[in-house]
């Protein structure tokens, strides 16, 4: 009696109907969380600039900040595309046929290309934090003590502050990404 295997490449793909569930929930909590987180960005980053343009400051060091966050907003769009694509793989994973379904490598580049987009974007986010927080220091170290500051490009302004606040608030957008996909790509890979 001769047994006949079939070779691995050949076998029909694991069935992903499990994964779908958690694949659907992490997604939509990832969306909202870094909706959210973005919002806020968006909000600080809008005070940031309109704050400028109001005060007259030409700092080039504060733009550098905004610049970078800007950069790293864009990166958690695509982000927050991607969590919303992913919640709509995983109904589908649930609701199609298996032969409709997407399949399991198509599923695992999209959760690495938002996993690098994060990665890239709490760059972008610490780039911009380093030089925010840099603009911070020298304002405060710049402070004679105990003296009247009568140069207001010395005084640490909210403007200052905000663009800080739009690049932790995108650190954290980021790290959120970076979680769920790490966490979506280990679950994925088990079924």
């Amino acid at each position: 009696m001769q047994t006949t295997s079939v070779p691995q490449s050949l076998s029909p793909e694991p069935e992903l109907k499990d994964v779908a569930p958690v694949l659907r929930l992490t997604s939509a909590i990832s969306f909202w969380v870094q909706l959210g987180l973005a919002a806020v960005c968006v909000l600080t980053l809008l005070f940031a600039i309109t704050g400028r343009s109001f005060s007259g400051e030409t700092g080039q060091s504060v733009g550098i900040g905004i610049f970078w966050a800007i950069g790293s907003l864009l990166a958690l769009v695509f982000n927050i595309y991607g969590a919303f694509r992913c919640t709509r793989i995983g109904k589908r994973l649930l609701t199609l046929s298996p032969e409709l379904s997407p399949k399991k490598e198509d599923i695992i580049r999209l959760l690495r290309v938002g996993l690098f987009v994060s990665l890239f974007g709490i760059l972008l986010s610490l780039l911009g934090a380093g030089v925010s927080v840099g603009v911070l220091v020298a304002k405060i170290v710049s402070q004679p003590a105990g003296m009247a500051i009568t140069d207001p490009n010395r005084v640490i302004q909210g403007l200052d502050v905000f663009s800080t606040v739009a690049n932790v608030n995108g650190i954290a957008a980021h790290f959120v990404g970076t979680i769920s996909s790490l966490w979506l790509l280990d679950q994925v890979h088990h079924h």
